[in-house]
């Protein structure tokens, strides 16, 4: 049974776990991952060694809580939960806390609030994502005792991908899922993400992605399924395109099927 992430994250990969379970047998050494986000491929394989990183340091830093006392986590969330409402929202969001696990509950109440899961801070680097629709704070879902433990023989790393891609070598597993720089199938950048992610930092992955297959380290990578992404890979990987549904929009008629890319090698 896959061990569903206890976050909801903008392009999480729960969807090509329960649609491609073939891409991720458990022959390698450790499981690293450079951009963790909600970690669906993570909670699926629960390796046995593993490294998390993601160059948001409020995300990982939930993990770590989670990893040191799950308990103090889940006390403190179920106070959220017990208090929801849009004023307390509002409240939580507008909060500083100095405590790793009031931050980590903190994180939890507002990605399970706020609107479609989005994580988003503005340039002072506060949380601005608005209320959303969902009343859920406490999941029937939750099981941080078994997180914690899966976290256990797990190295969290914030930072960025370069350093973490850096670490594997032969027959590690290396899963890569950076932010879409390019718009899926359509032509021209996403604005918001060019920002968290530049078209520099596209081509600096494609070279450590390539180092780390001659270091032996087993690669499967996500992308835009777009032609200026495909040219960094098609030398020196197989390319394939899956088919998925874009669910990132709040309204149903504006969902569409699109195509994601995958690099294996």
């Amino acid at each position: 049974m896959i061990t569903p992430p206890f976050l909801k994250w903008a392009g999480g990969k729960r969807w090509l776990v329960d649609s491609h379970k073939e891409l991720f047998d458990r022959s390698y050494n450790t499981y690293i991952e450079p951009f963790a986000g909600s970690a669906a491929v993570f909670f699926y394989l629960l390796p046995k060694s593993a490294i998390l990183a993601d160059k948001n340091k409020s995300l990982m830093d939930v993990y770590r809580a989670i990893k040191g006392d799950w308990k103090k986590v889940k006390e403190i969330l179920h106070v959220h939960s017990e208090k929801h409402s849009s004023d307390y929202y509002y409240f939580m969001r507008s909060n500083i806390f100095s405590d790793e696990y009031q931050k980590a509950a903190q994180f939890i109440y507002l990605n399970r609030t706020c609107w479609n899961g989005i994580y988003r801070v503005n340039k002072a680097g506060i949380f601005n994502v608005p209320i959303g629709t969902k009343e859920n704070v406490s999941l029937k879902s939750d099981d941080f005792e078994k997180v914690s433990d899966y976290l256990k023989n797990t190295e969290i790393i914030d930072g960025d991908f370069e350093q973490t891609i850096n670490m594997a070598t032969k027959n590690d597993l290396l899963f890569v899922d950076p932010p879409y720089t390019a718009n899926h199938n359509n032509n021209g950048f996403l604005k918001y993400n060019e920002k968290i992610f530049t078209w520099e930092d596209q081509v600096r992955l494609s070279e450590s992605v390539k180092k780390a297959k001659t270091r032996g380290a087993r690669i499967v990578l996500t992308n835009a399924d777009h032609e200026s992404i495909r040219d960094l890979y098609r030398d020196d990987f197989d390319l394939y395109s899956l088919s998925r549904s874009s669910v990132l929009s709040g309204k149903s008629q504006f969902r569409k099927e699109v195509t994601e890319l995958l690099v294996l090698g």
